[in-house]
């Protein structure tokens, strides 16, 4: 059935069912999106402040079949907080609900409201002792609900694994304006269909998330932070090998980082101190948390004698201070706000099978140098998952305006060797409304046959942010 727009005489009557100043005029920055791809467009902003008024307003759009557009904190790189076109929605914010429910730090639990900043969650449970791993570039304004809505990745996931791995249990609101209490604390529940993970990765098509049950972890005794140079990214894979041969599961994070990728932060931001003299083709920052009786900074000494010996690696720098830990995270840190200043022609978000990796990456560029040798390839991300950031940009003096006629092939180059190289085309960041037509291209049809059949049965009217992820609704 056809969606409607939600119109004045609707907004009147859920304005009366509501607290005053829960919907509003939309401001601008709910209708943009980080990368300026899309512009958005909604009839009202909705603003509740628990999940009974939710549910009222689901309820209310539901049997008025208008459109709902969840937004957390607008930090999504595939366009799936905005809806250009269609019947004016409502655009649904979490940003009132922001509440830390409960902490059970014997059971390393925390619950969070889906509106709680990602950086509040972690500090929440620093707090009673305890460490929230889920970490990323947006963490200061991206909010759990979105984190969970996208399964977010970032930095961390070889040792604590995506969002979807970090949760136990949530409170959601279904398409129907039905409310699920699902907050759950039990590691073990074995009870039919699990719902808690259809709706985590689904970005809102199948309802909105209102609150998690959270899994914490102990804070590492002994963490400790180094940037290795590294002869390529066959080494690279040698390299983390022997991290793990070493000290386990004690590896936390293990990054890619590109000499483009440092061009680009010279050329950006020139005061971000870089650690190398001069700019390495590959270099890793590595991330370890151990316990006690075990020493981080020791175990990298280690580790960096031991490539040296392979021939992996031949300068690094082993952080001996907090503040030095935090300065090279803070290189890799940036090396998405270097690229957005750069301007992407086409960014992507992929993974490939770890053992991999060293044959994707040249076959990458040799495939864009056929269609235009000026263009530089930006390639770093979460080696230790298989996650590339593989971002193709103008030459330099170019703009990405330059360029634009290209966007298209560019993207169609980089996912047909993804698909051949047996890897996903959305690592992390989602489908959105951006690769909606890859996931049709590339999709199982097995799969996206069952995905409509979810759809369709959660939500049969389709008001579930109308557009995103499901191929065809």
């Amino acid at each position: 059935m056809s969606l409607k727009p939600a119109d004045p005489a609707f907004l009147d009557a859920l304005s009366a069912r509501l607290p005053a100043d829960t919907l509003r005029t939309p401001e601008t920055r709910y209708l943009e999106e980080p990368r300026g791809r899309y512009k958005g467009q909604a009839a009202a902003v909705a603003l509740p402040r628990n999940v009974d008024e939710v549910a009222e307003i689901i309820r209310a759009a539901h049997a008025a079949h208008i459109g709902v557009i969840p937004y957390g904190g607008g930090t999504g790189l595939v366009g799936g907080q905005v809806m250009p076109d269609g019947p004016a929605p409502i655009l649904m914010s979490t940003e009132r609900m922001r509440q830390i429910r409960a902490s059970y730090p014997a059971e390393n639990v925390i619950i969070a409201e889906a509106g709680a900043v990602l950086a509040d969650v972690q500090a929440a449970a620093t707090e009673v002792g305890r460490l929230f791993p889920l970490s990323l570039a947006a963490e200061g304004t991206a909010r759990i609900g979105g984190n969970l809505a996208t399964n977010a990745g970032g930095v961390n996931v070889l040792r604590y694994g995506n969002a979807r791995d970090l949760c136990l249990g949530l409170e959601a609101v279904l398409p129907t304006g039905e409310i699920w209490h699902g907050l759950s604390r039990l590691r073990k529940d074995n009870t039919g269909y699990d719902l808690r993970n259809l709706l985590i990765g689904a970005e809102g098509t199948l309802g909105i998330i209102t609150a998690a049950a959270l899994k914490l972890s102990p804070i590492p005794a002994s963490p400790g932070t180094a940037i290795f140079t590294i002869r390529d990214p066959a080494a690279a894979i040698e390299l983390l090998s022997l991290a793990r041969d070493a000290v386990g599961e004690g590896v936390s994070a293990f990054e890619l980082i590109h000499r483009q990728g440092l061009e680009f932060l010279a050329e950006t931001l020139p005061d971000l101190r870089q650690p190398f003299e001069t700019h390495p083709e590959w270099c890793v920052l590595i991330e370890l948390g151990l316990g006690k009786g075990q020493d981080a900074e020791e175990a990298l000494a280690d580790l960096f004698g031991a490539a040296m010996e392979a021939g992996l690696s031949d300068d690094g720098v082993i952080a001996q201070s907090e503040a030095q830990r935090l300065s090279l995270w803070s290189l890799r840190e940036h090396i998405p706000e270097a690229n957005r200043r750069i301007g992407s022609i086409s960014s992507h978000d992929i993974s490939v099978p770890i053992s991999r990796i060293p044959e994707f990456i040249p076959a990458g560029w040799a495939a864009i140098a056929d269609l235009e040798p000026s263009l530089r390839i930006n390639c770093f991300g979460h080696l230790g998952d298989g996650n590339l950031h593989y971002n193709v940009f103008p030459g330099a003096g170019e703009t990405r305006a330059d360029f634009e006629h290209l966007r298209g092939e560019v993207k169609r180059i980089i996912h047909d060797l993804v698909f051949e190289f047996g890897g996903s085309v959305s690592a992390e960041h989602g489908i959105g409304r951006l690769k909606v037509s890859d996931l049709d291209r590339y999709g199982d049809p097995t799969k996206l046959a069952a995905m409509r059949a979810i759809k369709n049965a959660l939500d049969p009217h389709g008001i579930m942010n109308p557009g995103a992820v499901v191929p065809g609704l």
